[in-house]
């Protein structure tokens, strides 16, 4: 009698069910349909295949999203990720800070993906909690974004949003640049050279314009202490009303002097992952302006506040 893996006996007899795990398949690794006729590939892939089982064993990862065992993200996951942002969508409308009085927009931004689900796990786990690894898939995301608003045509940079000092030496790493960097190496968006021209303003309360008071600059002071936590609880702008945001990012950036040229008088494309009340986007915006740049636009890897007919991006020329 001829039974299948699935269909062994559960009782009455001698055999035992194997072990589930020894069954399914490797859900990091995709199906190839054939033998590779190189022998130097096959040699790599061998070599890949030995140094993916060594780390399996000495650092063991799950999937962020489902949990799957020795990968980071498994390959079901890694595709609801891409049709999450299968339709990039124009998202400005939806933000707040970004909306004028008549109800217009300051600024055009176009999202790969609403900030839900699989994308929302991929994330938090990239930004938060170091999953560097996840940086391939929502690199390839943010590019399809980029595509579907500045399409072909040439003359425009792309001006990523600078992290925080605190950010980047709690992470070791700028997510944002950590993606742009992946998208410069496979050679996607050539045609929109990176001009990363923004850098943030450590305390705002003294400026050169004689504004400012000390009891303002206070809190700056005491959140630069080391091991105190920040005022707004260490969590950056998450849990802040649209006020708190903008009051909160006003002045926080500018272009640095040395790079001011790279972006006088260009078209620039603002990049950032998430899109919340805009507020962010707005101060980058006033800034890269200030240095005689054009914005033109912006791009972000996900949106909070997704529209519900969720259109497809248009064309550049309506940024």
């Amino acid at each position: 009698m001829n039974l299948s893996p699935g269909s062994w006996p559960s009782s009455g007899g001698s055999r035992t069910a194997p072990d589930p795990d020894l069954l399914a398949p490797d859900p990091g690794r995709a199906r190839r349909r054939g033998r590779d006729n190189s022998r130097i590939a096959r040699l790599i892939a061998a070599v890949e295949g030995a140094l993916e089982d060594l780390r399996t064993i000495v650092v063991p990862v799950e999937c962020v999203c489902c949990g799957a065992e020795d990968t980071v993200l498994c390959a079901g996951c890694a595709k609801r990720v891409r049709q999450l942002c299968g339709q990039p969508f124009r998202a400005e409308l939806q933000s707040l800070a970004l909306v004028t009085v008549d109800g217009g927009a300051r600024l055009g931004v176009v999202a790969a993906g609403p900030y839900r689900d699989e994308l929302a796990q991929c994330l938090l786990s990239f930004k938060h909690y170091g999953q560097w690894r996840l940086a391939g898939v929502l690199a390839g995301c943010l590019g399809k974004a980029v595509d579907a608003a500045v399409g072909n045509e040439s003359g425009y940079c792309l001006v990523p949003v600078p992290t925080s000092g605190g950010a980047y030496r709690k992470r070791g790493f700028s997510p944002l640049h950590l993606m742009l960097l992946i998208l410069r190496l496979r050679h996607s968006q050539a045609q929109c050279p990176h001009r990363d021209v923004l850098t943030k303003v450590r305390f705002l309360p003294f400026r050169r314009d004689g504004r400012g008071s000390l009891q303002a600059l206070l809190p700056g002071i005491a959140d630069a202490i080391p091991g105190r936590q920040s005022s707004d609880g260490g969590s950056g702008q998450k849990g802040l009303g649209r006020g708190e945001r903008a009051r909160k990012v006003r002045g926080s950036m500018r272009v640095r002097r040395t790079r001011t040229r790279l972006i006088q008088g260009m078209g620039c494309i603002l990049v950032d992952d998430v899109l919340t009340t805009g507020a962010t986007l707005a101060e980058a915006a006033r800034a890269v302006e200030a240095a005689g740049g054009v914005v033109c636009g912006a791009v972000v890897l996900a949106a909070t506040r997704p529209p519900a007919y969720a259109s497809i991006a248009p064309a550049h020329d309506h940024l």
